[in-house]
């Protein structure tokens, strides 16, 4: 299947599953997710039981019909078949959503949290719902339900990148947002804004010479297979929460009482994610560890230095904001 498809036609096909709101009580109603991980994967788990427990609870009503593995075409194309309803449910990177909210920018800012730890928890809190908010309120046409873990960020390519030195001349795949491409250019790299559908194709062929990424992804997509995907370098730069979201245009026409049963499976959702990720990050460990990739430590205080612009640069106009982050224990 092409991974671009005609917003036209996916939106035809979407209105087959919503009927006006004076029937949707008594009809089957199918919500379209997707994600651009394989199934199994802990994003993709957490909806597809997110699925079940919507079913059970409204006695076959409703149901999730999740679209894996860029079916339905990379993040950008997901957030636009959601915007106009042609699908429901869409687990997106943050980074792709900082041009859309703003204030997101933060998240998306190198070494901005200590840890996980504390990644989640400021998630968990007050200014996690309130960075939710934000999205629901703001002109994207996207209703968030809630966050999910997408662990810690590191360098992989066919070298060691043990400190800024390393990157020199090297082209390393970014996620389509500046502060990213200008976060690895202060790592001494030169950063390449690109798909994730396109990059799996550009490793493979020497397009760049590495990516940066978690270790789910790095197995899950089998860049660990590329020649470029061979040494993972535990630069930590970023840790990155990511979002699902729902389709403003479909969540008008649901009743109160299913947005309400939704918002609450997907605080479930999220709370079950993290629990899945942890087991699936110690499992990809493994496997990339067996399938001889090497694991290089780096020199986290030295790139936490060379960054210091890009947070400068992002983050004076929410200092209040970052300061909050830090208070967060």
């Amino acid at each position: 299947m092409s991974f671009r498809i005609s917003i036209g036609a996916a939106l035809a096909a979407a209105t087959l599953a919503w009927l006006p709101q004076d029937t949707a009580a008594q009809q089957k109603m199918v919500l379209k997710a997707t994600d651009v991980h394989p199934l199994g994967y802990p994003t993709v788990e957490a909806i597809v039981r997110m699925g079940a427990k919507l079913e059970k609870a409204t006695s076959g009503r409703i149901s999730i019909q999740m679209f894996p593995s860029m079916q339905l075409g990379g993040e950008k194309e997901m957030i636009e078949q959601a915007q106009v309803g042609a699908l429901q449910i869409a687990r997106i990177s943050v980074g792709p959503m900082g041009p859309i909210v703003d204030e997101l920018n933060v998240f998306n800012m190198p070494f901005v949290f200590k840890d996980e730890a504390q990644m989640r928890k400021v998630i968990d809190g007050p200014i996690g719902v309130e960075m939710l908010d934000k999205l629901s309120n703001s002109s994207a046409r996207l209703i968030a339900l809630g966050w999910m873990d997408a662990g810690t960020r590191n360098v992989y390519s066919d070298r060691p990148v043990t400190k800024p030195a390393d990157l020199k001349g090297m082209k390393i795949r970014m996620m389509g947002n500046p502060l990213f491409v200008e976060t690895m250019n202060a790592m001494g790299g030169n950063g390449i804004a690109m798909g994730f559908n396109e990059l799996h194709q550009a490793l493979q062929s020497g397009v760049v010479d590495g990516a940066e990424n978690n270790e789910p992804t790095l197995l899950a997509q089998n860049h660990y297979q590329t020649p470029r995907g061979k040494v993972y370098s535990l630069t930590g730069h970023l840790i990155i929460p990511e979002i699902f979201v729902f389709s403003k245009v479909s969540w008008e026409k649901l009743p109160k009482a299913d947005q309400d049963l939704i918002m609450k499976l997907s605080r479930e959702a999220q709370l079950e994610q993290r629990k899945l990720w942890d087991a699936y990050v110690a499992e990809a460990t493994a496997k990339l560890k067996a399938a001889g990739i090497k694991f290089v430590p780096a020199d986290k205080e030295a790139f936490y230095k060379a960054t210091q612009p890009v947070r400068d640069k992002y983050g004076a106009k929410y200092s209040g904001l970052i300061q909050r982050i830090r208070d967060t224990k």
